[in-house]
């Protein structure tokens, strides 16, 4: 892992220092030379040495290029699937019922009769 950002870090700078390269090189032609109106001879302008700067642009382009590759290589890392290091998800709640009215619970729609007491001898005796 402290590779990859070491290798992210050198990228970086590659890049910067690459764009500070290019914007500083010269132009090669006014306006009319890149629509065809230059007098030079061939098709990008008369050809000079190779510069410092140009030498410099060529080779940040190729530690830009394989920067690019490298970090796209170990940035992979894994099955590549985007669900596959996602837990399980948790297992669902029973269904919430509403709590019982206080009165309903305690008191029966419908109460069986008392039964007579019986007398003795068995025989039922009239309500007093």
């Amino acid at each position: 892992m402290i590779a990859y950002y070491a290798l992210s870090t050198f990228y970086v700078l590659t890049c910067l220092i690459l764009l500070l390269v290019i914007l500083l090189q010269q132009g090669k032609g006014d306006m009319a030379a890149a629509f065809g109106g230059g007098s030079s001879q061939s098709a990008f302008g008369a050809r000079a040495g190779a510069t410092v700067l140009s030498k410099a642009t060529a080779i940040l382009s190729v530690l830009f290029m394989l920067g690019a590759m490298a970090l796209s290589i170990m940035g992979r890392g894994g099955s590549g699937s985007v669900v596959s290091g996602t837990p399980a998800p948790p297992a669902p709640k029973p269904p919430v019922t509403a709590p019982a009215t206080p009165g309903a619970a305690t008191t029966p729609a419908t109460t069986p009769a008392a039964p007579a007491s019986t007398g003795p001898t068995g025989a039922q005796q009239p309500p007093k």
